[in-house]
Order: C-alpha cells, then structure tokens, then sequence
C-alpha cells in the first residue's frame, strides 16, 4: 500500500516542487530578512551537489530524491537563523569533501580524491577552525569504512589539507594584505575561546529540527541496514559517525554553532531521506507529515524572527 509519504518521495515532481517552495523561501529573505543572492548561490550549488552525491553513490536503493528534498527543505528553515556567506561556503566545502572521500572507497590509489577532499576542508577551517577537528575523524573514517587509507593517501590529504594556507600566504605575500593572517588569528582565538555562548532561538530551533532527522534516519538505518549494499552501507556509518561529532562538537563550541547546523544539516539530509523514501507504515506516514509541518513552521518562525534585523520592526508585527 503506497501511503502519502511513498507517492511523493518517489514522485518525480518532488524535487522540482521542493526547489520552487525553497526558491520562493529564500527570494522572501532576500527581500525581508537581509540574505543576500551570493549566498543564494552559494546555497544552490551546495543543493546541486547533495544531488551528484545522492546520484552518483546511489544512497537509496530505489528512485528518491528525498536526499536533495531534505537538503532544501533543512537548509532553508536554517537559512535566517545562520545564513551568512562563511557558513554556506563552509557547507559547499563539507558536501564537496563527501563526494570526493565517497569517490575514493576500495582505492589506495586515490591520491588525487584525497588531495582535493581534505583540501576544501582546509579552505573551510580557514574560515571555521573547529572544521579541523573532522580531519582525525575523516581519516579513521578514511581507512575503516571506505578502506582507502594509504600512506600515499594520508600524505596526499596532509598535503591537500595545508594548501589553502600555502595559497593565503602566497597572496599576503604579494600584496602585502596581513588582514587576512590577523582574522585568521581572531578565529583560532575565538575557537580556543571558553566562555559559553548560548546560540539564537532560531538557531537552536533549526539544530533541533535537523538532529530530530539526524537521529530518525540513523536509527531507521541502523535497524534495517541489511536490506542495503556493503558500500552503501560503509557511506552510512560515515555519516552518522560525521553527524554524532558534529553534535559534540556543536555542544562543545556554541560560538561555531551556526557552522556546526550547516554541517549537520549536509549529513541529516541523507539520514532523513533514507528513512522517508524507504519506510512505509502508519507511523512513519505521520512522521513523515508531522516533519514537513515542523520545518515548514520553523521556516515560518524563523524568517519572523529575523524580520527586526532588516527593516527594525516587531518580529510580529506584520501579523
């Protein structure tokens, strides 16, 4: 019996509907909540992305495009509360980074994969330092999940991870700029910074939306991971290795929390549409309807809420 939540996680009409309600979210920001279209963009390259991810590792095992439909779905309920243009790149960094670690399983040969993976991690812990922290995790990963790990390979990464700062370097030494070296600083001193930080509402509200489906989806995956590949299998547990230290270190470092949900939201997108693409009972069709209206109304919350900071009005006074 095909519910609700089956007909549209396998419609082909899914993903094109999602992009219009998203396109349509963010044009409202633009206008309203002081986003901005290079962030637009941005966002919109990190969507198509997802969708080459989902694609090419074929991370649901029927036709679903759940995974790029959670992705839009999360990422613009997230937008008003952490939109800035650092936390998109960042995002594009992380996602960058799984298809090419994703593109490296079974080869210790992948040297070029590894140099350019860990290299956008590098450029995104130039502008997020706590994104370092991923690289012990990705290289345990790395050898154990997508059996890849060489010596070739690990210095290939090492090598990849430090060019970012080769390019900085090269560019502060031409032009003389030591704006860059100096902001560099203030955010390696804001990462070893331990004073609490307790983030927005809505920020807190989009990272409790996101781990909502985080969770869901690796405990539906966990359960019935069998029914599923070796490889695919291999990529899951990533994920969900990837997404459970993200929720420490969002617990550890609050004042990169904005970071940390655009990050979460990358792997809960996966998670999520595993689970509504391959579940089919009662329950899950509620769960299914009852997610959509969450991260609808803290979309709606969100962009309310952030209204004051564009135009100096009650977060409610257009109601």
């Amino acid at each position: 019996m095909k519910r609700l939540q089956n007909r549209i996680s396998g419609s082909r009409f899914a993903l094109p509907v999602t992009a219009v309600y998203s396109l349509a979210a963010w044009l409202g920001m633009c206008a309203i909540c002081g986003r901005t279209y290079s962030e637009l963009a941005v966002f919109a390259m990190s969507a198509y992305l997802m969708a080459e991810l989902n694609n090419r590792n074929a991370l649901i095992r029927m036709y679903s495009r759940m995974v790029s439909c959670s992705f839009l779905v999360l990422g613009t309920m997230a937008a008003p509360a952490i939109g800035r243009l650092e936390v998109f790149a960042v995002q594009l960094c992380f996602i960058a980074a799984y298809l090419l670690l994703f593109a490296s399983y079974q080869d210790k040969r992948a040297q070029g994969r590894m140099f350019y993976a860990f290299m956008f991690i590098g450029a995104a812990s130039a502008v997020c330092p706590p994104s370092l922290l991923f690289v012990p995790v990705l290289w345990v990963l790395a050898a154990t999940n997508l059996m890849a790990m060489s010596w070739r390979n690990f210095w290939a990464s090492a090598i990849g991870l430090i060019t970012p700062y080769w390019f900085i370097a090269g560019y502060c030494a031409i032009t003389g700029d030591m704006t860059i070296p100096l902001r560099l600083a203030d955010s390696f001193t804001q990462a070893m910074d331990t004073a609490r930080h307790m983030p927005e509402p809505g920020a807190l509200v989009s990272f409790a939306v996101t781990l909502l489906g985080a969770v869901t989806g690796a405990v539906h995956f966990m359960r019935n991971s069998y029914k599923d590949k070796i490889r695919t299998r291999m990529l899951y547990e990533l994920l969900i290795a990837t997404a459970s230290f993200t929720a420490i270190f969002y617990a550890a470092l609050p004042q990169f929390a904005e970071y940390m949900t655009a990050i979460l939201i990358v792997n809960a997108s996966v998670l999520a549409g595993h689970f509504f693409a391959l579940t089919n009972t009662r329950l899950t069709n509620i769960a299914f309807m009852l997610f959509t209206m969450l991260a609808v109304a803290a979309t709606a919350f969100n962009i309310m809420s952030h209204i004051p900071t564009a135009n100096n009005l009650s977060p409610w006074s257009l109601l």
